[in-house]
């Protein structure tokens, strides 16, 4: 079967929807993933599910390129938020044909298990009319610093629409285990964020939040054992999550959306030569 792969937003940070589903089409992404729930983040561009303008152009956008809308960010689990203020975006990404919307934690407390589990079901219960999975993150610098610690909620939660996103930069970050990954119910998984990485991992949460952000590297260009991991996972769509300022610079965003997806499928070429 064809891998099938995703543009994900923090890829092309400056663009907008519209703007990013025309490059995936002509870069040849089958998927986007756009972030209509913003995160409030210093410089972030804001698209807001309220803005009809926006939305009619990222529908026109999809039904012109063909391209689909993957998942919906960011879904956060914070002690000041009400979940119930992201139906509004649920609602748009499940008429836009959106399947999966990311969630992921960042409280302080770190023995505050009860709420996350509260809050992360709560999440599911309004995502399910709409169709929608919720695939829980793990950033290392989160709430959720492991896989042990993501499948432990969703597992207490016990949603029928839940499930894990594996970054790979995360799984190197956070030093998981095969053996983890191979003991999640196969079912949790319904997509996956792909990016390369030094072996070295930064100390400091700074360090880990700059790559993160900023560095992530070409799939190959780095030393993370990708078909290791592609080996204990069924057949999902993979989101190219790889920002990289850099190379964003000197190729502009097309530019370097084209370079994801290329090495990526010069990967898979190569794993299945």
């Amino acid at each position: 079967m064809r891998q099938q792969f995703s543009l994900a937003h923090l890829t092309v940070l400056g663009c907008t929807p519209p703007e990013m589903t025309y490059i995936a089409a002509r870069a040849g992404y089958d998927f986007v993933s756009l972030r209509l729930i913003p995160m409030g983040v210093l410089g972030e561009l804001a698209f807001l599910p309220e803005d009809k303008e926006m939305i009619r152009k990222t529908k026109t956008a999809l039904k012109e390129t063909g391209v689909k809308f993957l998942d919906l960010e960011l879904a956060r689990i914070l002690t000041d938020r009400d979940p119930k203020t992201y139906v509004a975006a649920m609602e748009v990404a499940a008429e836009l044909g959106a399947s999966h919307v990311i969630s992921s934690a960042w409280t302080a407390d770190r023995n505050d298990r009860s709420f996350l589990i509260e809050r992360y079901a709560e999440i599911c219960d309004l995502a399910k009319p709409f169709g929608l999975t919720v695939d829980l993150e793990f950033p290392t610098f989160s709430r959720l610093t492991n896989l042990q610690e993501a499948a432990d909620i969703v597992r207490a939660a016990n949603r029928t629409n839940g499930g894990i996103l594996i970054d790979t930069l995360y799984f190197h970050f956070s030093r998981v285990g095969l053996d983890e990954l191979e003991a999640l119910p196969s079912d949790w998984l319904h997509f996956m964020h792909i990016s390369d990485t030094s072996k070295e991992i930064p100390t400091t949460r700074d360090g880990l939040v700059h790559v993160a952000r900023e560095e992530r590297l070409y799939i190959g260009e780095g030393s993370i054992d990708f078909a290791a991991i592609f080996e204990r996972i069924p057949n999902i769509p993979f989101s190219i999550e790889l920002p990289n300022v850099k190379q964003v610079k000197e190729l502009g965003y097309e530019g370097h959306a084209r370079r994801c997806l290329e090495t990526a499928k010069q990967y898979f070429a190569v794993l299945s030569a």
